[in-house]
């Protein structure tokens, strides 16, 4: 069991019988009254996003998720294709159970696949990969004086804000927990 004071970003509970990931939280403390958080969950199966308030002391019950380790082979259509590593049976999975996740995906990359019930509902990719810029404005030189950042487009279809120096090409190490830019990769 979770108390309301162990909700933070990512955390996986049950809700309503269904596992949950949540997505947003807020802990209010009114001048008046009862502490509460104000949460955004989404659905691990269905993806709607469920808001809920939780009074300060309230249980969640934990999701008993299994954890598989498994490699991404490719993606067929709206489906992308997961590998188990021992028994090679391969479990298709939708854009809608992989979230955000789905723009972290490299071929042949080893990520851990959640399963509920014998179900897959999501993967968890490694912490940081490695992407391809494909498309970027031109940098500046001498452009350093300030934290400037530009929009760069990764082979992967997800868009990254980046320094002003990084060009169309580049290999840059992403932090796929807040899709931010650690570095260049130099090869």
């Amino acid at each position: 069991m979770y108390d309301t004071s162990d909700i933070r970003k990512n955390l996986k509970v049950l809700l309503d019988g269904q596992p949950c990931v949540c997505v947003d939280f807020q802990f209010v403390k009114p001048g008046k009254g009862q502490a509460f958080t104000r949460t955004k969950f989404r659905n691990m199966i269905s993806g709607n996003i469920i808001e809920r308030t939780f009074k300060t002391g309230e249980k969640l019950d934990k999701a008993d998720l299994e954890v598989r380790q498994m490699k991404y082979l490719y993606p067929e259509g709206d489906r992308y294709v997961f590998m188990d590593q021992e028994s090679y049976d391969q479990i298709p999975l939708t854009a809608d159970q992989l979230g955000d996740g789905r723009f972290y995906l490299v071929d042949e990359m080893p990520v851990e696949v959640l399963l509920w019930n014998d179900r897959p509902i999501g993967v968890t990719p490694p912490t940081f990969v490695e992407l391809r810029v494909v498309e970027t404005d031109p940098g500046f030189k001498g452009d350093t004086s300030t934290n400037t950042l530009k929009a760069a487009k990764m082979h992967t279809g997800c868009t990254v804000q980046v320094p002003l120096f990084v060009n169309e090409g580049d290999l840059l190490k992403i932090d796929t927990r807040t899709g931010e830019y650690v570095e260049r990769v130099r090869k």
